[in-house]
């Protein structure tokens, strides 16, 4: 509940209220491979956020029906939050880039993207449908809370950071990402409660399954990070890659660490400290 108030207190915003209308003129003055880029980001993180939004439901079923009325409260707010990041998305894509890359944008989802977010992610969450197991929600919390969110869009919002904020262009966007990194700073938070208190309850075969689904998301989740820029022959923005392998490795290293912490910790222990964590 002491989540629940902070999404009401912080959650609370209009992808709206959102002034785009500098960031639009910036967009013009881009090179074509800079807007091509930043176009590519944008349009994968906005499917991203749809994925999300559309996946969650089995996860929000499954903790309603073992009667965790506090624990469902806090996660319709989830749900309210990815649906407002897909609109605030969808917002910037319509009005900052407009016609010029109107249509079908599918183009920028490379192999591993597609792997991560419609067969690995889909199939941890719909599994609950089937067997909403303790090994299967920690499952499901680490696919989602700590590789989608802990690893994938902190890098992202990292990657919005080295383009816009340190050039110092495009303020709507560095707006929308703040509010996006508070969202998910308590989402990441709830994650770290639900596999610590799974872990608690149901002992090694829980973090048996925590850990073998962090190590074979790995792969997947590098390898979507190094497929990305592969892309291009040089990165716009003075963008090197080897800061972003070795910042989205280091947000895994991050979780992995909070997560074996917070095995040998009281529930209490691992929810005032996720607060404290929390943007």
């Amino acid at each position: 509940m002491k989540l629940w108030e902070k999404g009401k207190k912080y959650g609370i915003w209009n992808p709206n209220d959102f002034d785009f209308s500098q960031d639009a003129e910036d967009f013009k003055n881009l090179s074509d491979l800079e807007k091509e880029y930043l176009v590519r980001n944008v349009t994968v993180f906005q499917a991203g956020e749809e994925a999300v939004t559309l996946d969650l439901l089995p996860l929000i079923m499954t903790v309603a029906k073992e009667g965790r009325l506090e624990e469902e409260i806090y996660l319709t707010s989830f749900l309210w939050e990815e649906a407002k990041h897909v609109d605030g998305f969808n917002r910037y894509i319509t009005e900052v880039f407009g016609d010029e890359f109107k249509g079908d944008l599918h183009h920028f989802m490379v192999d591993s993207y597609k792997e991560i977010f419609y067969e690995l992610l889909p199939a941890a969450l719909n599994r609950l449908t089937e067997d909403p197991s303790p090994v299967n929600m920690a499952r499901a919390s680490v696919t989602y809370n700590m590789i989608i969110e802990g690893v994938l869009a902190e890098t992202g919002y990292f990657s919005f950071h080295k383009m816009l904020e340190v050039n110092q262009i495009m303020p709507g966007m560095m707006k929308f990402v703040g509010k996006l990194k508070q969202d998910e700073s308590r989402h990441i938070a709830y994650g770290i409660y639900l596999i610590s208190r799974l872990v608690s309850e149901h002992g090694d075969e829980v973090w048996e399954a925590v850990q073998d689904q962090m190590n074979m998301l790995l792969g997947p989740t590098m390898k979507l990070i190094q497929e990305g820029y592969d892309l291009y022959e040089v990165l716009p923005f003075n963008l090197k890659i080897e800061e972003f392998n070795e910042y989205a490795m280091g947000q895994f290293q991050k979780r992995m660490a909070r997560l074996e912490k917070a095995r040998n910790q009281s529930l209490k222990e691992v929810m005032d400290v996720a607060l404290s964590e929390v943007l």
